[in-house]
């Protein structure tokens, strides 16, 4: 089997275990399933789950597209008449407690082939990133240390590095903050001389594999804390940063919208009910404050 069609069952098993673990989690919600297909060639499977009584949205998605590359992204990748194939699982959750964080993850893998049908390039990317409204550290904690332990079980230099491209790509430049807490995150992993596709293959695999060690616990944790409205207030006006980042800056999103994705998979990552105040702070010493300056100054939480 190809190195593309093994990923895509990959995809398609790991999709099915998040999503069965998420209803068990939530008790009332059920993902509502999507099948769709791209003019272009390929197409997806989403799945979406909406106002549970845990995940008040969320998505879990997988797609696979080909077809000629569009003009813009030859120019992006500075290639001229080329096709491509790219897969992927995303997925977004947004708890409805404000003391449960929002997390996002993606595993992809992408193929640009010749007019020939060669390939001539081909990479993994991904990671998995948390964003909290208020700050528990060793939720925080916890969470980095599956990413390491995913990283290290190949290569101990991984979870340093890829947190820090983790801090630097989600961040907000125009707001000066992180998105959130970070985690990891990894593109353009290719053919080298020390990790071959099939060692990217397993390395990315093992890190899809953690995403449920990593943030299950901290939602059974949370989810039956008590809130007021104060904190449905600030839940969302920090969701207002989400998709800030998300319409902004993100490369996934601009990506699919590049290519002609399909806007109800693309759109689906952002949160049902957000608030935009105008030169909102919060109160010195308080809880709310305490994130952002976490936000402000990434921290090494392993």
């Amino acid at each position: 089997m190809s190195l593309k069609d093994r990923f895509y069952t990959y995809i398609e098993n790991l999709q099915n275990t998040i999503t069965s673990k998420l209803e068990e989690v939530d008790g009332s919600g059920k993902f509502k399933e999507d099948l769709w297909k791209r003019a272009e060639g390929g197409g997806g499977r989403t799945r979406v789950i909406e106002n549970g009584a845990v995940f008040e949205k969320g998505g879990v998605n997988i797609s696979a597209v080909h077809g000629a590359l569009p003009q813009s992204m030859q120019n992006y990748f500075g290639v001229e008449d080329a096709d491509f194939f790219a897969c992927g699982l995303s997925l977004v959750l947004h708890p409805k407690n404000p003391f449960v964080p929002t997390v996002h993850a993606n595993w992809r893998y992408f193929e640009m082939y010749n007019k020939q049908g060669d390939i001539v390039d081909q990479w993994f990317g991904g990671g998995q990133d948390l964003t909290p409204y208020y700050l528990f550290e060793e939720d925080a904690k916890h969470f980095h240390a599956i990413c390491k332990q995913a990283c290290d079980a190949h290569d101990s230099t991984f979870y340093p590095q890829y947190k820090k491209r983790c801090d630097n790509y989600f961040w907000n430049a125009h707001r000066n903050e992180a998105r959130g807490v970070g985690g990891l995150f990894f593109d353009y992993l290719k053919s080298t001389e020390n990790m071959g596709m099939e060692d990217w293959y397993n390395f990315v695999t093992e890190v899809g594999d953690s995403f449920l060690d990593a943030y299950i616990p901290i939602v059974l944790k949370r989810k039956e804390l008590d809130y007021n409205q104060k904190h449905r207030d600030w839940q969302e006006i920090r969701r207002g940063r989400y998709v800030e980042f998300n319409l902004v800056h993100d490369k996934g999103t601009l990506f699919g919208l590049k290519t002609n994705g399909r806007i109800e998979s693309i759109l689906m990552s952002l949160p049902p009910h957000v608030q935009w105040r105008y030169d909102h702070l919060p109160k010195k010493g308080s809880e709310e404050e305490k994130l952002i300056q976490v936000l402000k100054h990434p921290k090494d939480w392993v």
